[in-house]
């Protein structure tokens, strides 16, 4: 996350480290964006931890149980987006960061960034990169479909 903080400083954006707060963004983020699956769908998709290859919210977009735009189509939404202030946070990390005056921002910012989530406070839209380069996302989505 440091190289990310810096990266972000450098084009002034203000970044406030917010400590602890992973497993609540985590949590409401699978409330707002998978709400429309029961625990036994979540199951299916590995969304939640046991074991190898499994755990990873982003599943409901690789596994097309949510739509998306994905890969050069995600990164262009995510690009065009007017933003505010958004969160950003990893889904195995419980640091997170506040970012605000984002509307410089990127996606080639979390290029580097693997199962990095970036959503803004109102959990209305969010950004995907992942571990799987080349095979799985980025991804973007909005909490409803459009």
């Amino acid at each position: 996350m440091k190289t990310l903080v810096d990266t972000l400083q450098k084009k002034r954006v203000k970044v406030t480290k917010i400590p602890k707060w992973g497993t609540y963004l985590r949590n409401q983020w699978e409330e707002h964006f998978s709400s429309h699956l029961s625990e036994e769908e979540k199951g299916k998709i590995h969304m939640h931890d046991k074991g190898k290859s499994s755990g990873f919210l982003w599943h409901i977009f690789s596994c097309e149980t949510k739509e998306c735009l994905k890969e050069e189509q995600a990164n262009e939404a995510f690009n065009q987006l007017q933003k505010q202030a958004c969160y950003v946070f990893y889904q195995r990390s419980n640091d997170a960061i506040i970012i605000e005056n984002v509307s410089r921002i990127t996606a080639e910012d979390f290029e580097n960034e693997q199962d990095v989530y970036v959503v803004d406070k109102e959990f209305t839209w969010t950004y995907v990169n992942t571990h799987e380069k080349g095979l799985c996302g980025p991804y973007f989505s909005w909490k409803q479909d459009r």
